[in-house]
Parts: C-alpha cells; sequence; structure tokens
C-alpha cells in the first residue's frame, strides 16, 4: 500500500471517533513513529511504499486508537516546553497548561537573578511535589541550568520513568520517593528552596462526567482525582510545609483547578501567604497561582 492510500484509508477507519484535524496530527506523529518519514518526505514522495510488516503494525495502533487510547502511550513519548519525555500508564500525559506554568516561573527567576553574578545564581534550589513524567524539573533545570532541582513522588514507577527522563535530557534531577502527605517537614531535602512548585491531583470526583475517555480509561487516578469532600488536601498540604521551607523572597507556584481558583486564593491568604497572583490559562480558566511568605 502507497502512503497517500494509507492515509485515506486511516482517515476512514477513525473519523467517525476523532476530529480530521487531529487524526491528521496522528497520522503525521505515526508516520515519524514508524517509517522516520517527516510530513515533508510524505508531500514530496506521496508513492513511498508501506510494507506488509508495517502496514500491521499500523493496524494495531488503529485498533488501539479506536479505543480511544492516547497516541502518546501508544508511542511511549510526549513533548513538553520542547523537549522529549517517556510518558506510559504510571505518568500523565504533559499538558500545555503546565507548560505556561513552567513558563511563568522560568519568566519570575529570570527577571530576579538579571543582576545576579553567575556564583549567586548557583544557590537557586527547586523542588517539584507529585512529578510524574519529571517534565516540570527537567524543563526547569534544562532552562536555569545553574539550579539545584529536586522532585518528590509517591509512585516508584513514576520516578523510574522521571529519572529515564532525566538521563535522556542529560540534566541532573535528584529524585525522592515519597508520600508529600505523610511528612511533617521538608527539612531531609536541604531547605530552604526559592521555588517550591506542585501540580498536584485536583480533579474532583465530581468532575468525572467532564473527563474525556482517553484520560478517564488509561491516565493514573493516583495523579488526577481528589475526594469531593477535601479537594485542596495536596495544595493545603504544601503550602504548610512551603511555610517553614521557602527561602526569603522564595516563592510557590501551583496547578489548580480551574472551578477552585478564589477558594485555592482564599486558602493561601489564610495561611498567610502574600503577593499572591491568580492566573489564567491559554482558554481563558483560572489554572495557577504563584504566592511567597
Amino acid at each position: 500500500m502507497k502512503i497517500k492510500s494509507l492515509k485515506t484509508y486511516f482517515f476512514s477507519e477513525l473519523q467517525t471517533i476523532q476530529e480530521a484535524t487531529e487524526i491528521e496530527s496522528f497520522f503525521f506523529i505515526l508516520t515519524e513513529y514508524i517509517h522516520n518519514l517527516k510530513r515533508i518526505d510524505i508531500s514530496l514522495n506521496p508513492d513511498f511504499e508501506v510494507s506488509e510488516t508495517d502496514l500491521e503494525k499500523w493496524n494495531t495502533i488503529i485498533s488501539e486508537l479506536k479505543t480511544e487510547k492516547p497516541i502518546q502511550y501508544i508511542t511511549g513519548e510526549a513533548w513538553f516546553y520542547g523537549y522529549r519525555f517517556e510518558v506510559n500508564e504510571n505518568t500523565l500525559i504533559p499538558r500545555p497548561e503546565t507548560e505556561e506554568l513552567v513558563a511563568w516561573i522560568i519568566e519570575s527567576q529570570k527577571s530576579k537573578t538579571e543582576n545576579l553574578t553567575i556564583q549567586q545564581s548557583n544557590h537557586l534550589s527547586i523542588l517539584d511535589i507529585g512529578t510524574g513524567s519529571g517534565c516540570i524539573p527537567i524543563s526547569l533545570k534544562k532552562e536555569i541550568p545553574n539550579a539545584r532541582v529536586s522532585a518528590i513522588d509517591v509512585s516508584e514507577k513514576a520516578l523510574e520513568t522521571a529519572s529515564k527522563n532525566a538521563v535522556a535530557n542529560e540534566v541532573e534531577v535528584h529524585f525522592i520517593l515519597q508520600n508529600i502527605l505523610e511528612i511533617d517537614d521538608l527539612k531531609q531535602f536541604s531547605t530552604p528552596f526559592d521555588i517550591i512548585v506542585s501540580n498536584p491531583p485536583y480533579v474532583r470526583n465530581l468532575e468525572k462526567q467532564e473527563i474525556k475517555k482517553n484520560v478517564l480509561d488509561y491516565e493514573p487516578h493516583l495523579a488526577l482525582f481528589v475526594e469531593d469532600t477535601d479537594a485542596l488536601l495536596f495544595y493545603r498540604k504544601i503550602a504548610q510545609l512551603a511555610l517553614t521551607s521557602l527561602a526569603p523572597n522564595g516563592k510557590l507556584f501551583f496547578e489548580i483547578n480551574q472551578y477552585l481558583g478564589q477558594e485555592t486564593l482564599q486558602l493561601l491568604e489564610n495561611l498567610g501567604f502574600s503577593n499572591i497572583e491568580l492566573r489564567k490559562d491559554f482558554v481563558g480558566n483560572d489554572r495557577m497561582i504563584c504566592c511567597q511568605i
């Protein structure tokens, strides 16, 4: 089968499940994944012949896509902030909203360190809580190479993946296996920190009906959901730990539930934080918050 015929077949198989733009995106992701062909290569060579062996791979993947399995779990990779990350059923798939959070941290740090010497900026210390694939701390380390970066997660398998991603992206991050809810303080982790960041579980069970099948059926619930009765559990715990773990003028950053922006802001105010800023994401939802002691 020629690649141009395969594209027609691919669209016909998935058109009742996905939007055309998404099917096209999947097609070009897979041509690179299976054949190492970029979009331009296919345009220049529409008669490229797909072998029977490779056609079997396509049919297997089409069957998986029909179950709405995320394509990132099929290929085993996702891109975040311009860097490649291995992902699997033990890690969330990195999202554009989280890229915005990382960009905010980098922006705040660059403005803060403009007048610092290299020696002074070497002392910057960052902690990511609930790291998953490691996309946040690894991206921060790539963009702020002088920083000392640590990351915590409760899942040993997630940390195995994050460690592989650090090696693949050629950065050093100190990974820690720990349940943040069971920690009394962060002093064992070389405090104080200039930046503490977290994208903790924040989706309430009552919101499950809004969650797409590709997320609900495949991504780790441990990293997604909290009980309706205490939706800010992780935010309260992490903020309490930050009170005694942030350096002077240090900052706490959160990705948040879009429906609980004001509640999260009020929680931080009640705990005594100042300079609290709530920001919206690229689609206009309350999505991230920053504060200081």
